[in-house]
């Protein structure tokens, strides 16, 4: 989650959406802010604490925290956005991810089809990052009642151009989007997928399915 009081906006970070691009983008922005300064020595005590100080919203806390959190009227005047993806080239996304950055977590998967059947196994322990990514992205832009509460939800399929979107509507010069974690080592997500593969990740991620009408094709 990003949080600009002088630009007032708030980012909220889902993973595996071209977040990370989006908050290097945006976040020489904050350098200016009026709290900036003050914020940062909670910041970092938060990162060198493990987050047990809850001094700082995480990364990819959901937007109903900074709802409860932050006083109504400063959460009402933020520009709230996020951005998601196709939870099928998601699982993909995740799958190389986790390959490149901690193969430990995947080391016993034998392929693709085997790693979705074992990260959506209900029996499986919990394991942050394997987690983050299976959580509904529609659950991170939704207050308790269910009601989506952001100002804009963008694509990950036209990052660039909803990016542009929210530059916009902050009243900022178009900033690039640095290639943060770019991958180069996956073929076409569809390629990826059985019947069997592609139904469990259908059935497991419906909500999202429904809530921003993606498809497998």
């Amino acid at each position: 989650m990003l949080l600009s009081h002088r630009h007032q906006f708030l980012f909220v970070h889902i993973a595996k959406t071209g977040g990370t691009s989006v908050r290097a983008a945006l976040a020489p922005l904050l350098w200016r802010d009026p709290l900036f300064w003050l914020a940062y020595p909670c910041r970092r005590l938060s990162h060198l604490s493990g987050h047990r100080t809850v001094t700082k919203f995480p990364r990819h806390a959901k937007i109903i925290a900074a709802k409860e959190m932050l006083p109504h009227e400063v959460f009402t005047r933020l520009f709230k956005f996020a951005f998601v993806r196709n939870p099928w080239d998601l699982q993909v996304s995740s799958y190389h991810h986790l390959k490149r950055e901690r193969p430990h977590l995947v080391a016993h998967v034998k392929d693709f089809s085997d790693f979705v059947r074992f990260k959506l196994d209900p029996e499986r322990s919990y394991e942050y990052h394997l987690d983050t990514s299976i959580e509904m992205q529609s659950d991170y832009v939704k207050d308790l009642s269910g009601r989506i509460i952001v100002d804009f939800i963008g694509r990950y399929e036209r990052l660039e151009e909803d990016f542009a979107r929210v530059c916009d509507r902050l009243g900022i010069a178009q900033r690039p989007l640095p290639h943060k974690r770019q991958a180069k080592d996956r073929d076409d997500y569809r390629r990826y997928y059985d019947e069997v593969t592609a139904d469990l990740v259908a059935k497991r991620f419906l909500p999202d399915i429904e809530a921003f009408r993606y498809s497998f094709e």
